[in-house]
């Protein structure tokens, strides 16, 4: 094992990088990603993407407010169309008076405000009568909100109607974002004298061509004109004092949070019709029957105290628009969107410029990070699962709270960040591990190798303190049998059996130290933690000699004789790294508790057994279904003092079909610590022939019987090694 931690002594000297390095390192491969993507962000080379992203969220969370059943609509269709031509002989355009019969209909259901979303721009083709008849309808009402569509095309007026009912002043804040148009299509005088109120429907989509958002006041003229959801609002409830701010627009109490664009966010409820609606054709039959004292079709009270906008949704009127909830979506259903969002005060809130790109930045520093510091194929793919959920979860959690936090900008820098630390994992820790695997293959087991592959920070190379549990091995008269034996013959014998021992020996997550001949040393719990290492040593001691059992007629083929291995196991402290000089060195252990297990297989022979393992051993391992202990002896080792108790393992299943025999032998040697001699040979002399150790104590108890000793302390003291 000296060349393979010297060779990784080097290798970490000079090229290993611990976690801190690696997690610092995927940091920055995760800010580079991250501010890439922020700048994109920033630059909007993302908006188609996240627009999308976006409209998934939209159709999500579409859910009715307490506000919606606020709003009423009334639709002009393809049904209503019909039915005018067909049963009153009135092609399209309608006349102006059939939408006052409305307003007149609207005035007896005693609604909140009625916004119309319509363009009267010109004189009625049925004539000025028609016009003015709509006219002292709509004055008549109090409550109408007549549409201008401002705008920065040519052509249209440039002034405030003259008559027309002034907006409120609204207080722009420095650094408030506030669109000034210069032109407006107006409505005809009559119309815009009478009207409570105008309202803007100028409603401009993203540059995909959706409907996400709306500008709730413009400067024409010098006024701080409303959009027409707006209008109907201010008209409905009071809203008091007017002001926009950088991020918000107020009014009153109401707070409404704008994008960096100065513009609201819509909060859309459903699909089409989600706001309760009826046909415009209804609504007029409903008017003319209660004016002839019918029922009409309609209740008037379904109107009492809502918001009701007026619009069309007949596909040849050409007022059917995208929107996240729908590829055809009636114009007048965005304004009663923002309408019903000021009512229920739940707009949307943006994610600010500078917390966005916080959010890019941290998710793509942890996602870098944390793909730095996988170490196998499990960790990466759990890490590449959770940071690419991590940024939508966030953005649908984002949504359900009604802010719009980016998605797109920070997957990009997840997504990049991991490739980028996949690709740096690839080629330095890829590297690292298989040098690590061709160092120490020889060496360590396959599956301490993959632990130690997952973690290689955790081999500490120089000496450290740590508990072991050491095995010494010995094949019995290997010299006799290596006399008898030519080179090649013994070279072939020590390869078979040694093969065998090894992969046992690695089965059970030991490490082997050193071949001297045929001797063997291994031990448990280094250089990586594993709990169970003294069990762990005993259970392959004991498949160490059940394959050997196994295959010793052919052992037997090559050796001349049947071959048999001691055994010796103790746990104990000691000091294992690198021992050696600076120029040659060998990690191994050194201490007591190694010398106790070499002095353990020699101890072997006094009794006749193959294996034996200390106290400490057999307390460490603990309880095993699997695994019986028979105690053999206290014994004092050369060079020591203090007695240790030694222990034969058995194979539980074993243990109990030679009961007899080992339950005679624990009653001899209780006899035998007791220093009744005569009952200890007694029961050593029935099972001899069955038990090398109760033939071993029956020779040991009558030299005792022959010179009994003065002192007795029931300690076999071994002068031999």
């Amino acid at each position: 094992m000296r060349a393979a931690t010297e060779a990784l002594g080097k290798k970490r000297g000079t090229g290993h990088k611990g976690p801190g390095r690696r997690a610092l390192e995927g940091v920055l491969l995760g800010l580079t990603a991250a501010a890439v993507f922020a700048g994109m962000e920033a630059l909007g080379a993302l908006d188609s993407l996240e627009h999308r992203l976006w409209d998934a969220r939209v159709r999500t969370f579409a859910r009715p407010s307490e506000a919606t059943d606020r709003i009423r609509l009334i639709l002009l269709d393809q049904g209503s169309l019909d039915w005018a031509e067909r049963e009153l002989g009135v092609p399209w355009p309608w006349p102006r008076e059939f939408y006052g019969v409305i307003v007149s209909f609207l005035s007896r259901a005693d609604v909140r405000a009625a916004a119309f979303d319509v363009l009267y721009t010109e004189t009625s083709f049925y004539g000025v009568e028609d016009d003015e008849a709509f006219a002292v309808s709509v004055r008549e009402s109090g409550r109408f909100v007549a549409a201008v569509q401002l705008s920065r095309e040519q052509g249209g007026a440039e002034t405030w109607p003259a008559g027309a009912a002034e907006p409120a002043e609204t207080a722009v804040r420095s650094g408030a974002l506030i669109e000034t148009l210069p032109r407006a299509v107006l409505p005809i005088p009559e119309l815009s004298a009478s009207a409570a109120a105008l309202g803007n429907v100028l409603a401009v989509p993203d540059s995909d061509g959706i409907n996400r958002r709306l500008q709730p006041i413009s400067r024409f003229d010098g006024r701080s004109v409303p959009i027409l959801g707006l209008a109907a609002y201010l008209l409905g409830e009071g809203g008091g004092d007017l002001e926009i701010r950088s991020g918000e627009f107020r009014a009153g109490d109401l707070r409404v949070p704008l994008d960096g664009d100065g513009r609201a966010v819509l909060r859309y409820r459903g699909p089409s019709q989600t706001h309760a609606a009826v046909n415009a054709g209804a609504v007029l039959r409903s008017e003319i029957a209660l004016r002839e004292g019918g029922i009409p079709e309609i209740d008037p009270a379904f109107f009492a105290d809502r918001y009701v906008l007026f619009g069309f949704s007949a596909p040849g009127l050409k007022d059917l628009r995208p929107a996240p909830v729908g590829e055809a979506y009636p114009g007048v259903e965005v304004h009663a969107t923002l309408l019903d969002n000021l009512l229920a005060g739940d707009s949307v809130r943006v994610l600010p410029g500078w917390a966005a790109a916080a959010l890019i930045l941290a998710l793509g520093m942890a996602a870098g990070a944390s793909i730095r510091l996988c170490r196998d194929a499990i960790q990466s793919a759990a890490v590449l699962v959770l940071s690419l959920i991590l940024p939508s979860a966030a953005g649908w959690l984002a949504a359900g709270a009604g802010i719009w936090a980016p998605v797109a900008a920070p997957e990009g820098a997840v997504l990049v960040s991991l490739i980028g630390g996949f690709v740096v994992n690839y080629a330095g820790e890829g590297r690292q591990k298989r040098f690590i695997k061709e160092a120490f293959s020889q060496y360590l087991s396959p599956v301490v190798i993959d632990r130690l592959v997952q973690n290689p920070d955790r081999l500490t190379l120089g000496g450290e303190k740590r508990c072991l549990s050491i095995l010494f091995s010995d094949i019995r008269g290997f010299t006799s049998i290596s006399e008898n034996l030519d080179p090649v013959s013994l070279t072939a014998l020590l390869n078979d059996y040694l093969s065998e021992v090894t992969e046992i020996i690695y089965r059970f997550g030991g490490t082997i130290d050193k071949y001297e001949g045929d001797a063997v040393i291994a031990f448990w719990n280094a250089p990586l933690d594993l709990p169970s290492h003294a069990l762990n040593s005993v259970k392959a001691a004991l498949e160490y000699q059940k394959r050997l059992a196994e295959i010793r007629p052919r052992l037997a083929e090559t050796a001349g004789r049947d071959v048999y291995a001691r055994i010796g196991i103790n746990t104990g402290d000691v000091v294992i790294g690198n021992m050696g000089s600076r120029q040659r060195f060998n990690y191994t252990f050194l201490g007591d508790a190694g010398n106790l297990a070499a002095r353990l297989e020699g101890i072997n022979k006094q009794f006749g057994t193959f294996l034996m393992v200390s106290e400490n051993t057999k307390t460490a391992a603990g309880e095993d279904p699997e695994v019986a202990y028979r105690e053999l002896s206290r014994v004092t080792v050369v060079g020591k003092s203090e007695p240790v108790r030694v222990f034969e393992p058995i194979y539980r299943s074993e243990y109990e079909a030679r009961a007899p025999v080992l339950e005679g032998f624990a009653r001899g040697l209780g006899l035998y610590y007791a220093g009744d001699f005569r009952g200890a040979l007694a029961e050593f002399e029935s099972i001899r022939e069955a038990d090398p150790p109760a033939a071993a104590y029956r020779e040991r108890v009558k030299v005792l019987l022959a010179d009994p000793p003065r002192d007795w302390t029931g300690v076999w003291g071994i002068t031999e090694k």
